[in-house]
C-alpha cells in the first residue's frame, strides 16, 4: 500500500502570481514532498510543458508529482500519477491508460461517493470539503470531520482530507486519522499588504505548515 507525505500541496498559479515550475521550486525548498499540478484553464499544451518542466525538479528531489484530471498529459508526460475528480474519466479508465504502477487517487464529496470509490482501484481516495473553501468554483457542500472519521474506519487506503483547511485546522484533521492533508491557499501567504510586486513566501510557509505533521508523515 502506498504512503503519503502529511503535506499534499497543490500548486495554483492565480494566488501565487507564478509559473507552476516557481511554485514546484518553492514548494519543495519548502520540503514538499508530494505535489499536485492543478490548472483548470490551462490548454493541453500549456499543461504539457508546464508538467514536464516540473518532472525533473521532483525527480531530483526524490518528491512525486501528479496531475490534476488530465490523465492524457500525465500519460505523455510520464508523470507520477493522476488525481481525477468525478466528472473525469474513471479510475479504471485512467488505470487502463497508466498501467498498474502510476498513482490514481479519486475526489468524493459524500458517504456513498465514497464507499463507491472504495470498489475502484484507486491508490487514495480525497474527502471533501471538509470545510468551506474559497479555492474552488462553485464548491460541494462541506462535509465535515465526522465524516471524514467515519469514512477512515471504512478503509486501510491511504486517505486525503481536501477543502478550507489552514494552518490552524490542521491538527483538528490529523486527529481524525487522515493520512495527509490537501492544501491550497494556506500555501500562498501574501507578505503584509498583499503587494503583488512581492511574491507569496511559500517556502516558508511550507517549512512552518510541515511543523504541524508528525515525523513519520512528512
Amino acid at each position: 500500500m502506498r504512503r503519503l507525505p502529511g503535506l499534499y500541496a497543490i500548486t495554483d498559479r492565480s494566488m501565487s502570481n507564478l509559473s507552476h515550475r516557481e511554485i514546484v521550486e518553492r514548494l519543495l525548498a519548502g520540503g514538499a514532498r508530494w505535489i499536485q499540478i492543478r490548472d483548470k484553464s490551462a490548454p493541453a499544451r500549456e499543461l504539457f510543458e508546464a508538467v514536464r518542466a516540473c518532472l525533473p525538479l521532483t525527480r531530483a528531489a526524490g518528491a512525486t508529482l501528479s496531475v490534476n484530471d488530465r490523465v492524457d498529459v500525465a500519460l505523455t508526460t510520464d508523470a507520477d500519477g493522476v488525481h481525477l475528480g468525478l466528472e473525469d474519466l474513471t479510475v479504471e479508465e485512467a488505470r487502463e491508460i497508466l498501467g498498474p504502477e502510476k498513482i490514481i487517487g479519486v475526489s468524493t464529496h459524500s458517504l456513498a461517493q465514497f464507499d463507491a470509490a472504495l470498489e475502484t482501484s484507486a491508490d487514495y481516495l480525497a474527502l471533501g470539503p471538509i470545510y468551506p473553501t474559497d479555492s474552488k468554483e462553485n464548491p460541494d457542500p462541506v462535509v465535515g470531520l465526522d465524516l471524514l472519521r467515519e469514512v477512515r474506519g471504512r478503509t486501510e487506503r491511504p486517505l486525503v482530507a481536501i477543502g478550507g483547511i489552514d494552518k490552524s485546522r490542521i491538527p483538528a484533521v490529523l486527529a481524525t486519522g487522515a493520512d495527509s492533508v490537501a492544501l491550497i491557499s494556506a500555501l500562498y501567504p501574501w507578505p503584509e499588504g498583499f503587494d503583488l510586486t512581492s511574491p507569496p513566501e511559500i517556502a516558508r510557509s511550507v517549512r512552518e505548515l510541515l511543523e504541524l505533521f508528525p515525523e513519520s508523515l512528512r
